[in-house]
């Protein structure tokens, strides 16, 4: 149960935070992920254009099923690779994302991450999207190439106001095949606090390139050990008193917080799904470039 700290800016504060978003994040794709980016992703924006035998070694998601069942051995689909690729950023913008303990809020750092994408995009010469969506789908921005549509997405991340409280993680998915038909790359955003989403996930990653970003703030891994305190579930505005000095209470919270990372490890590792874990009290620098760096690899081999 998340503690609700929200973030209430003035217009002034968003304009400044915005610009100052943009210009850490444009330094960033500049000085480190213009080569990396998005080309760790040009061997993935590809067009179908016929079969070939399979052989060792080739990925199994490119096996063509139909085809294979028809021949009675596999077959693997051939493509061409695209000029230029597409991006969908799918960011939850529940009010879980309202919080934030060190550093900066969960939606913050969404925020920047949006940014960085966004800019290397533009940097590649890629169209990019986005998807924000709570327990209903709030908003969606088709995917285009410009500076201002970049800066639009970045404002539009950091500044919205979402009519929804809670998660819909399955619904969004779902929404998102339904208006992305061509395969994309789709980041998916979150911290991930919803269940019953495994279904869409899975279809959503067989169509398009998937990878999950999970935000996390250091409170919701350890808990202070403050006493007495009365908190609040930002999605259901459900109150309840806790005792954070509490050793059972303390163990309970600590192995439900480490069952639901694995459950989402073991979902990710299902799909051989990609995804990062950001820290808000972290600078999200070195685990991107790890993620890039390990993905490059994988894709030359």
């Amino acid at each position: 149960m998340p503690l609700l700290v929200s973030p209430d800016f003035t217009s002034t504060d968003l304009f400044h935070k915005i610009r100052r978003i943009e210009i850490k994040t444009s330094r960033l794709v500049n000085e480190l992920f213009g080569g990396q980016y998005l080309s760790t992703f040009k061997g993935r924006g590809m067009e179908f254009t016929d079969v070939r035998e399979y052989l060792p070694g080739d990925d199994v998601r490119d096996i063509h099923w139909n085809v294979t069942a028809r021949l009675g051995h596999p077959y693997v689909k051939r493509y061409t690779e695209e000029r230029e690729l597409t991006v969908l950023m799918a960011v939850d913008a529940s009010q879980s994302l309202a919080f934030g303990t060190k550093g900066r809020f969960k939606s913050e750092l969404a925020a920047e991450l949006v940014s960085l994408l966004a800019f290397a995009s533009l940097k590649n010469n890629d169209k990019i999207g986005l998807l924000l969506f709570s327990d209903r789908i709030e908003s969606y921005i088709p995917p285009r190439k410009s500076r201002s549509h970049t800066s639009r997405l970045v404002r539009d991340v950091l500044g919205f106001r979402p009519k929804g409280r809670g998660t819909n993680i399955d619904q969004a998915l779902y929404y998102l095949n339904q208006v992305q038909k061509k395969r994309a790359i789709v980041f998916l955003i979150s911290d991930f606090l919803d269940k019953d989403y495994e279904t869409h996930l899975g279809l959503t990653q067989r169509r398009h390139d998937t990878v999950a970003f999970l935000i996390r703030d250091p409170m919701e891994q350890t808990l202070p050990k403050l006493g007495h305190i009365v908190v609040e579930d930002a999605e259901t505005g459900e109150r309840q008193w806790i005792n954070l000095k509490s050793i059972l209470f303390s163990q309970r919270y600590l192995v439900q917080t480490a069952n639901h990372n694995a459950a989402l490890n073991r979902l990710f590792a299902k799909f051989n799904m990609d995804h990062v874990f950001f820290q808000t009290n972290q600078d999200y620098v070195k685990p991107l470039v790890h993620f890039f760096q390990e993905r490059a690899r994988r894709i030359k081999r």
